[in-house]
């Protein structure tokens, strides 16, 4: 989906949960079944309560790696970090999952991080040290936002400051640390095949969000989605 604003206001707001299903009813019109079919069936298995925070990575092909490994697990939020490194999803690697992950920008680590406290995740930095917690035993009762570093120098200290837990995968090689990509794939089907399996932790969108994200993705799937999803807003006829 296009970048999204961290503190931005939904298109959306101030429709009940009711006149969002007409709207969605109306916008499902103008694309394919076999789209929609899929919008009823992923929408569901998407969550907010894993999110991951990319802080400056440089090479394109990573950072576009991570967001295809975010969209195949259902995880929708990812939040960069552009303090020296622009954010450019390269599109052969994304596979086009740009389209159906939100992704946010930030200018420091700090300003993400306090967005992330403001809303209740606890940030989980990702580190090789010898004393943290391994990815398996990590408690995710709570939102929990993993954060990952650059590709060669990792984490900076503000980011691991900042970070309320730290957590590492088990390795048992000669090379000291995975490929961020690799890194996040494994850390995310983890924990969120522990998040799926658990009946107390409370991961699904609610109604109300679930129809938000449906309503973004046919911006996606029709031709100059937002202007028309706009203009079906201001001719509906809501019940």
């Amino acid at each position: 989906m296009p970048e999204r604003l961290p503190h931005s206001k939904s298109l959306f707001e101030g429709l009940s949960t009711a006149q969002k299903a007409t709207l969605y009813e109306r916008a499902a019109e103008l694309f394919s079944d076999n789209k929609r079919t899929l919008f009823d069936r992923l929408a569901p298995l998407r969550t907010r309560h894993i999110a991951v925070v990319l802080e400056d990575i440089y090479q394109s092909h990573n950072a576009s790696a991570v967001l295809r490994s975010c969209d195949c697990f259902g995880v929708q939020d990812v939040h960069v970090v552009e303090a020296h490194n622009p954010f450019n999803p390269a599109g052969d690697v994304a596979v086009g999952s740009s389209k159906w992950v939100d992704y946010y920008k930030y200018a420091s680590i700090q300003e993400a991080c306090r967005h992330l406290h403001d809303c209740g995740y606890r940030i989980v930095a990702t580190l090789p040290h010898e004393n943290d917690t391994m990815i398996t035993d990590l408690d995710i009762s709570q939102p929990t936002a993993l954060l990952f570093g650059t590709e060669l120098t990792g984490l900076t200290q503000e980011a691991i400051d900042l970070a309320d837990a730290y957590v590492k995968i088990p390795m048992y090689g000669f090379t000291e640390s995975f490929n961020i990509s690799v890194c996040a794939a494994l850390s995310l089907f983890n924990l969120t095949e522990r998040m799926r399996a658990s009946s107390d932790i409370p991961w699904r969108l609610s109604d109300d969000d679930l129809l938000d994200l449906k309503l973004h993705w046919a911006m996606q799937a029709i031709r100059d989605g937002e202007k028309v999803i706009k203009n079906l807003m201001e001719t509906t006829q809501y019940k």
